[in-house]
C-alpha cells in the first residue's frame, strides 16, 4: 500500500492512493485533488482514505449501497395493490386490510420504516388494543404479519425484523334462538310481509349467511326440485364468491319452498328486491331482522339465524359432515361448535360403554385384590 501526496502547479495537492490485498490478488487505486490547503491536513485525509479503500478492498460487501427501506404508510398501498387484490380476495377482506392499516398500523407505524418494526413494538401495539376483543386484536396482527412476510418475499427488506404472536381465543359457544324463539320469530316475519320472513327463512331453514341472502337469484332457486344453489355473495353491491370460494346447494323447507311460490316476482333476478327492483342492502336486511327480532322479544342480528341453522340440526342429530356441507363451512373445525348440543351423538359415545366386553375383557368386580 502506498500513499503519494503531490502539489499542484497552481496551488493544492493531489493524493495518489493504492491499496493491495495481503495475497496481491487485487488492488484498488484512487487518485483525487483534496480539499484541504495544508499538507498536514491532507496527510490525515489521506490516511484515514487509505484504511477505508482497503476495508472496501478486502469487504466487498462494505461497497454495495444499502437500499433504501419504506416506512409502512408508503409501503402499505403496494401491500394492499400486490397482495390482496393481485390475489382476488373478496371486497370484504381488501375492505377489511385497508380499514385496519387507516385506523390501527399507520396511526402506530406509519412513520416507522419496516426493518425497525420490533417485538416490543408490536406488545406496544397489543396494550394499545386491550379494550378490544381477542378476536379483533389478532386480525390487526394478521394484516401486520403478511404485511411483512410480503415485504421480505419482496425483497424489500431482509428478514422479519418482530415477532408477531396471536392472543388466545376462546372460542366459546355460538348464541342461537331455541325451537320456541325462533318459530316465534318466524310467526312475526310473517306478520310484517313475505320479503321479512324470507329473510329469517332463508337465514333460519337454509343458513344462508346476509351476504349470501342479498345475492340469491331466481336462477338459482329450483322450486321444483326444493332445491337452492349458494353461489354468489354480495357484499355493499359487489359479488363474489361465498365465504368458504366454493358453492354449495341446500334442500329447501316446506315453509320456505312456499314462501318462494308467494313471493315469485319478475322485477329483477334478485330473489329479495325493493319495490322499483333495485336490490336490497345490507341495511334493509338488518333493519327487517332487528324490527322482526324486536317485536319477537329475541335476540337480535341476522347472522344469528346461521347459527340457528347448525344448531337445531345438531340438535336434531344430523352429522356434522352433512352440517359442514349445508352450511359451506371450509373444514369441521367450525361445524364442532356445534355438536355438543347433538343428544344422538352424547347418547351413541356412552352406549359404547354398555356393550359385551371382549373375549380378554375383565370385569372390575372380578378383579381379586
Amino acid at each position: 500500500m502506498s500513499v503519494k501526496i503531490r502539489r499542484y502547479r497552481r496551488g493544492g495537492w493531489e493524493v495518489d492512493i493504492h491499496v493491495v490485498t495481503p495475497d496481491g490478488k487485487r488492488s484498488l487505486r484512487e487518485r483525487r485533488r483534496a480539499k484541504m490547503s495544508a499538507r498536514s491536513a491532507v496527510v490525515r485525509w489521506a490516511e484515514g482514505r487509505e484504511r477505508v479503500l482497503f476495508e472496501r478492498l478486502v469487504n466487498p460487501a462494505l461497497d454495495t449501497p444499502k437500499k433504501e427501506v419504506p416506512t409502512l404508510q408508503a409501503f402499505a398501498p403496494r401491500f394492499i395493490e400486490g397482495h390482496a387484490i393481485a390475489n382476488r380476495l373478496k371486497p370484504s377482506s381488501i375492505a377489511a386490510k385497508r380499514a385496519i392499516l387507516r385506523l390501527y398500523l399507520i396511526p402506530m407505524f406509519g412513520r416507522r420504516r419496516l426493518d425497525a418494526i420490533k417485538s416490543e413494538d408490536v406488545q406496544r401495539l397489543k396494550a394499545q388494543l386491550e379494550v378490544k376483543s381477542p378476536k379483533t386484536v389478532n386480525n390487526v396482527l394478521n394484516v401486520l404479519s403478511v404485511l411483512l412476510k410480503r415485504a421480505v418475499e419482496w425483497e424489500v427488506i431482509e428478514r422479519m425484523p418482530c415477532t408477531v404472536k396471536l392472543l388466545r381465543v376462546d372460542k366459546g359457544t355460538a348464541a342461537f334462538h331455541d325451537f320456541d324463539e325462533y318459530e316465534r320469530l318466524v310467526d312475526v316475519a310473517q306478520s310484517i310481509d313475505i320479503r321479512t320472513l324470507l329473510v329469517v327463512l332463508l337465514g333460519g331453514d337454509a343458513g344462508l349467511r346476509c351476504g349470501e341472502i342479498i345475492g340469491l337469484e331466481w336462477g338459482d332457486v329450483d322450486l321444483a326440485k326444493r332445491q337452492l344453489c349458494v353461489r354468489q355473495s354480495d357484499w355493499n353491491g359487489q359479488l363474489g364468491t361465498p365465504k368458504s370460494g366454493r358453492l354449495r346447494y341446500v334442500p329447501l323447507t316446506q315453509r320456505l319452498t312456499a314462501a318462494l311460490v308467494e313471493h315469485r316476482h319478475l322485477r329483477s333476478k334478485r330473489v329479495l328486491c325493493q319495490t322499483d327492483g333495485s336490490p336490497f342492502t345490507r341495511q334493509i336486511v338488518q333493519n327487517r331482522m332487528n324490527l322482526a327480532a324486536k317485536r319477537a322479544k329475541v335476540r337480535r342480528g341476522v347472522h344469528i339465524l346461521r347459527h340457528t341453522f347448525c344448531s337445531h340440526l345438531a340438535m336434531r342429530g344430523a352429522p356434522a359432515r352433512a352440517i359442514q356441507e349445508l352450511a359451506g363451512h371450509a373444514d369441521l373445525t367450525m361445524t364442532q361448535r356445534y355438536m355438543h348440543l347433538s343428544p344422538a351423538a352424547l347418547d351413541a359415545a356412552i352406549k359404547l360403554l354398555d356393550e359385551p366386553r371382549g373375549a380378554g375383557g375383565l370385569d372390575v368386580s372380578a378383579r381379586q385384590i
